[in-house]
């Protein structure tokens, strides 16, 4: 499958922040596969800085809360780590997928080093006593991939 889409993120009340172009690579029940590159001249988000032509190998669910970017060198194609983004599932229709980002992400690197970011800005959020809860499982799940080494967290 290789099919051209839209990536929108959006903020938690469902408006657009950013969107991008990408391509599913594989579909099934459970989510999408897309590559797609980065396309803003530098984000620094502590373990990890993202540059132009990054490639991303995003995974996206349709029930779990969170999605799960490996991010590789776009020149040489060396995995730099994973991106991990605490969000509503994905909905994907009309040839646009949307995620409603919950602030809360987590970054990898293949050492095995980690990093927590924008917990302040969780906490602030005007989410309801279930969603948050959701939004925590969701966070704790990732920590418990990453622990027990789960695809795609395969660290050195």
């Amino acid at each position: 499958m290789s099919a051209s889409i839209t990536v929108v993120k959006c903020d938690v009340d469902g408006r657009e922040v950013w969107s991008y172009p990408g391509v599913i690579l594989e579909q099934d029940q459970d989510g999408l596969l897309v590559e797609a590159f980065f396309d803003r001249d530098l984000v620094d988000v502590g373990l990890m800085e993202f540059v132009r032509g990054d490639r991303f190998l995003e995974q996206y669910y349709f029930k779990r809360w969170f999605n799960i970017f490996a991010v590789y060198d776009g020149q040489g194609e060396s995995l730099k780590g994973w991106y991990s983004n605490v969000t509503r599932p994905v909905v994907f229709e009309a040839g646009q997928l949307r995620a409603d980002d919950l602030a809360l992400d987590y970054v990898v690197i293949p050492d095995g080093r980690r990093q927590l970011l924008d917990e302040d800005e969780f906490r602030a959020l005007p989410l309801n006593q279930r969603e948050r809860l959701l939004a925590r499982l969701a966070f704790d799940a990732l920590r418990a991939m990453i622990d027990t080494h789960q695809h795609p967290f395969m660290l050195r």
